[in-house]
Parts: structure tokens; C-alpha cells; sequence
């Protein structure tokens, strides 16, 4: 792909130069995807406040509307499931403005220099809390729908063993960079690198919870959408953990049929900070010492306390 960001002082389109397939991922679905020019793309790690951005852009595109099915209309493309030729044509035969998620690092996946791309992060020992949550209430529909569809590249998703706790978990997490899930700090470190391309914004779970309104703001002039200011306080509320939590059949994916507990499981706390009584000091020097060497103090700032923070 060739740009002229080089000569603006910008950071260079990133380019696809690998595929990632795994029990999770299936990257080549990128190489066939028809982009439009005003597609949204919500890019995270994962469990990184994913849902809670697509649920609002769902209502900045579309709301103020209690009824969006916003874990319908907007899929993670690079899933493996359901297999790319369903995914793409349910995709392409939406009439709204678009937008999907990915949980890719940006040299896996195709980039448009026409969409917009919201990336959404998170400190990395929250994420490790919620994912154990989220592998924790897995459910035998989730484990085959991973595992037993056809088209499995490399090992099964393993099942988690019995007894294990948070801690131990994060532990696995960290030392495994990801494991049993995928990479971390490659995820982070990509597309950091390309945060100052005018289509393309970072936002940060923490400010989130902090300025709700405000962060959502800063994605509908990013976005380019309006609204009249009568329209806010509906639109704030929808998109609140508390409304999500409470209507996660709309906002869950398959309204949370993937874990046992359904959405009140997927959607669990949205809280951070749960590590802190757990942590040792000498595993949180340890944490921070490899998010500076991996992503540079700036970086590794953000990554930690968010914009605001």
C-alpha cells in the first residue's frame, strides 16, 4: 500500500504483511472485505471496553434507540466464526453505516485510509481480570463454537483447570504474554503506532468511566456525526454499564448465550483495579517495568491511567 503520510510528518498506512489463524482469529477474511468509505472500525485487545464502545457507536449512529440489537449488527469480522463467506454477506447487505471490531494487531489486517478507526484501551492487568471471568463462565456452546467448527487452525482453546483463581490466572497471562488467549503487547504497540493518522483515535476504558459523556463526545466529532443536544441525556444512558448490564440481550454478542450466567456474566463488573489487593508489589513493578520496555514510557502512561489519568 503506498501513502504520502511521510511527507505530513505522519506515521506510514500500515501494511498486512502476516496472516493470524487460530482457534479464535481467521485474518484472511481482511484480504476479501469491501470497505466503504465511512465504515467504523472499533479495534481493541479485548475485554478492553470493546462492547461498551460498540454499543456507542451504535447509538451515535443510530439512536438515541433503546432497541438497537447492537450484538448483531456490529460483528467481530476476523472471528472465525461463522465462516467469512456468512460473515461477509451479512456485512455487505447492511444498509446503515458500518461498523465492526477487531481484536488484530495492524500489521493482520487490511487498513483503509477512508474508515475510521476508534482504538480502545486498557491497562493490561484489568484486561487479565476480566478475561478470566470471561474464560471462567465459558460454556460448552462457546468451547465448540471455538473448537469444533470446521476450519480449526493450530491447537484447541483449552478449558481452564479446575481451582484456578484470578491471580494464578493473570500470572499465566503475563509470563505467557496472552496466553491462552493471544499476544498482548503487540496488540498495544501497533496500533499506538499509528494513533497520530487523522483517522484513527484512541479513547481509554478509564476515561470512559470517568467522562462518559465526554469521551462520547470526542467520538461523534471524530465520527462526524451530530445530534441536538435534547437527544443527550438518552443517548449518555444507553450507553451506561448499568443500561448495558441490564439489557444485554441487546448488547452482549448472541445476547451472552456463550457463558454460563448469559450477558450478566459477559457484561460482569466494569470495574478496575480488582488486581490491587492481589498483586504483590514486586508482580506490580514487574507489570510496569515490562509495559515500559515494550511500549516506551509514554505508551505505557496511557496504557496505565488513560488520557485523563
Amino acid at each position: 500500500m503506498t501513502n504520502n503520510t511521510a511527507a505530513s510528518g505522519l506515521p506510514s498506512l500500515p501494511e498486512k504483511v502476516r496472516e493470524i489463524q487460530t482457534n479464535h482469529f481467521d485474518s484472511t477474511i481482511w484480504n476479501d472485505f469491501k470497505f466503504r468509505d465511512d465504515d467504523v472500525i472499533v479495534a481493541t485487545y479485548g475485554k478492553s471496553g470493546t462492547t461498551w464502545t460498540q454499543q456507542i457507536i451504535a447509538q451515535l449512529l443510530m439512536g438515541p434507540d433503546a432497541e438497537l440489537e447492537t450484538g448483531i449488527i456490529s460483528p467481530w469480522l476476523d472471528l472465525r466464526v461463522p465462516p467469512k463467506e456468512v460473515k461477509l454477506a451479512e456485512i455487505e447487505a447492511q444498509q446503515h453505516r458500518r461498523f465492526v471490531k477487531t481484536h488484530l494487531p495492524t500489521d493482520a489486517l487490511v487498513f483503509s485510509d477512508k474508515a475510521k478507526y476508534v482504538y480502545v484501551g486498557r491497562d493490561g492487568r484489568d484486561i487479565a481480570w476480566s478475561l478470566y471471568n470471561h474464560h471462567l463462565k465459558g460454556n460448552d456452546f462457546w468451547y465448540s463454537a471455538l473448537n469444533d467448527t470446521p476450519g480449526l487452525v493450530g491447537p484447541e482453546f483449552p478449558r481452564m483447570a479446575e481451582g484456578t483463581d484470578a491471580h494464578a490466572y493473570y500470572t499465566t497471562w503475563f509470563e505467557k504474554d496472552g496466553y491462552p488467549f493471544w499476544p498482548f503487547w503487540e496488540n498495544i504497540r501497533t496500533w499506538w503506532a499509528i494513533r497520530q493518522l487523522d483517522n484513527v483515535m484512541t479513547i481509554h476504558f478509564s476515561d470512559m468511566k470517568a467522562d462518559l459523556e465526554g469521551e462520547m463526545r470526542r467520538i461523534a466529532t471524530f465520527l462526524e456525526v451530530k445530534h441536538n443536544e435534547d437527544d443527550w441525556p438518552a443517548l449518555v444512558e444507553y450507553c451506561t454499564f448499568e443500561w448495558m448490564k441490564n439489557h444485554g440481550d441487546l448488547t452482549a454478542p448472541l445476547g451472552g448465550a456463550l457463558w454460563d450466567g448469559g450477558s450478566d456474566s459477559f457484561l460482569h463488573k466494569g470495574e478496575n483495579r480488582r488486581w490491587a489487593d492481589t498483586l504483590s508489589a514486586d508482580e506490580v513493578a514487574r507489570y510496569n517495568a515490562r509495559a515500559v520496555e515494550e511500549l516506551g514510557e509514554e505508551c505505557a502512561h496511557w496504557l496505565a491511567n488513560g488520557r485523563l489519568g
